[in-house]
């Protein structure tokens, strides 16, 4: 529990707490991810280069920062997160479990999530075998030592982000289960945070840029028009990893203070850009229960807890999942510049519909001085329950190979205003049928102001399936993305009549969770 002597000022230095001491790098590239510097640099072999693209979970590992008064763990990529990113937190791998001085194994030789693994033979070929044993770390620290239980759905919620070739599932989600029948296991919080305390802000001037205030950020976005921002990487990675990209400088916009929020108002919330989609998601589904199901397939738990939703939002994508439900619920971009010279500048601000936001495939109307700073995302009216004549009714449906962690081949949102049976308004996203996420305008027209009933479905299944033409691609063809998109509204039609058969996942959410009355 030692930190080593402080280095001399370099433009890329770099530290983080491992193992009860503070880790030093110098040099450390703009570009370098997490994982080449825990193998490659730290020797620390534990930790397993699968997909090197945030798919797999063999190279995950467990973050904690400082949150309020309390600790923070997050399982996250290594291998497409920027190693920068973790400056000023700590970084537990697979080699730290049974050897770490913070943590306080009750006499036992393994931590409980490597003795619940070994117990369960939840080890197959052992390739994923340490992420594995890292999300159950991660889940050990949220769920286990705050009192929770661990089921096999959460268990299931909370290891989405890992494959195992072996397809050995079942004895590592009995060993998720079992990890609290051993003596509980604490991290030493207050030694921790002491160390976390001796750790400054990045020395300037750096190439890899987290301004800790929003003036902060804007004034260095203005200074560095051409630096790459950056949230949480998990498109930025695989730039780096796959394409070979190398940016000279990075803007990581993660770290401003004020953006790390979520503000709730009377009518809307706004989500700052340094958010995580984990966060992000968990208030979207407390104002709108009926989106957990949605908000758990977005993408694996390692993903979610290291992307962030303005990030998604900035990047653009046509098959990016969140971009269709936002354009359905009526979402709005904050983007920020800072105008005038130096600290004596101001903030300047201008916002958007999010539809109008993309000009064209991962184009959008961002200058080169703004920041996309917020997602304002308007609060739900009464929802409409099943058999009701007035209401809400908003619903996301996800189209992929694999149910879990898997990018969508086509993502359609529906959001309705129903007064008396008729629908008063319409707004329909809907993802990977053109180049950018799209605003379904016409189908919108042939829905608004007719009875919510099937025929005025069926008519607006027409207008639907003409109104986009879907290239055809490795995830699908044209015609299936058509078909497909013409039926998620008919489902979604289906989802409304009493009587219909729910997902599972909203099985469990009954009219008082619907109405907000409860937590679901």
């Amino acid at each position: 529990m030692k930190s080593s002597l402080p280095l001399a000022v370099t433009e890329n230095r770099l530290q983080f707490v491992r193992r009860g001491s503070v880790v030093n790098l110098q040099n450390v590239s703009p570009t370098r991810t997490l994982l080449q510097v825990l193998r490659e640099d730290l020797g620390l072999t534990g930790t397993k280069e699968g997909c090197n693209e945030g798919d797999c979970g063999a190279c995950t590992v467990v973050l904690a920062e400082k949150h309020g008064k309390q600790l923070r763990y997050r399982a996250v990529n290594s291998c497409i997160r920027m190693a920068h990113s973790v400056h000023g937190q700590a970084v537990f791998t697979v080699e730290d479990l049974a050897s770490d001085p913070l943590i306080d194994r009750q006499g036992q030789a393994l931590h409980p999530a490597q003795q619940a693994m070994v117990d369960a033979h939840g080890s197959q070929c052992g390739f994923c075998t340490p992420g594995f044993v890292m999300s159950l770390f991660g889940m050990y620290q949220n769920r286990v030592c705050r009192g929770e239980s661990v089921n096999r759905a959460t268990a299931q919620a909370d290891l989405s982000g890992n494959l195992c070739r072996c397809t050995g599932y079942r004895p590592i989600l009995d060993a998720a289960q079992r990890m609290a029948d051993f003596p509980q296991t604490q991290v030493n919080e207050p030694a921790l945070r002491s160390l976390l305390d001796t750790i400054p802000p990045p020395a300037k001037p750096t190439t890899y840029l987290a301004p800790h205030t929003l003036a902060e950020l804007l004034q260095a976005r203005r200074a560095h028009p051409e630096a790459q921002i950056v949230a949480g990487c998990t498109d930025v990675g695989l730039w780096v990893n796959k394409e070979h990209r190398s940016f000279a400088q990075v803007l990581d916009v993660t770290q401003a203070a004020e953006l790390r929020q979520i503000e709730s108002y009377p009518h809307h919330l706004a989500i700052g850009a340094g958010v995580r989609l984990s966060d992000a998601f968990d208030a979207l589904v407390k104002d709108r229960p009926q989106l957990i199901a949605f908000a758990e397939r977005f993408a694996g738990l390692p993903v979610r807890q290291s992307g962030t939703l303005v990030g998604n939002v900035a990047n653009g994508s046509p098959i990016g999942d969140s971009m269709p439900l936002l354009i359905a619920l009526g979402a709005s971009v904050v983007l920020m510049r800072w105008a005038g010279r130096g600290s004596q500048g101001r903030i300047e601000h201008r916002e958007l519909p999010l539809e109008s936001f993309y000009t064209g495939y991962r184009q959008n109307r961002l200058a080169a001085d703004e920041v996309v700073a917020w997602v304002k995302i308007p609060k739900t009216r009464r929802p409409l329950l099943p058999g009701k004549a007035s209401g809400e009714w908003t619903r996301v449906y996800k189209v992929s190979k694999r149910f879990d962690d898997d990018i969508s081949a086509v993502c359609l949102a529906v959001s309705l205003q129903i007064q008396k049976g008729l629908i008063a308004e319409a707004r329909v996203g809907a993802g990977g049928v053109a180049a950018t996420p799209a605003r379904a305008w016409a189908t919108e027209e042939a829905l608004r102001g007719r009875p919510w009933n099937a025929d005025t479905v069926q008519h607006a299944m027409e207008v639907l399936g003409g109104e986009f033409n879907p290239i055809s691609d490795m995830r699908a063809s044209a015609d299936y993305r058509r078909t497909v998109l013409t039926r998620l509204l008919w489902r979604s039609w289906l989802d409304s009549q009493p009587g219909t058969v729910q997902p599972v996942s909203l099985e469990r959410l009954d009219e008082r969770a619907l109405l907000g009355e409860v937590d679901a």
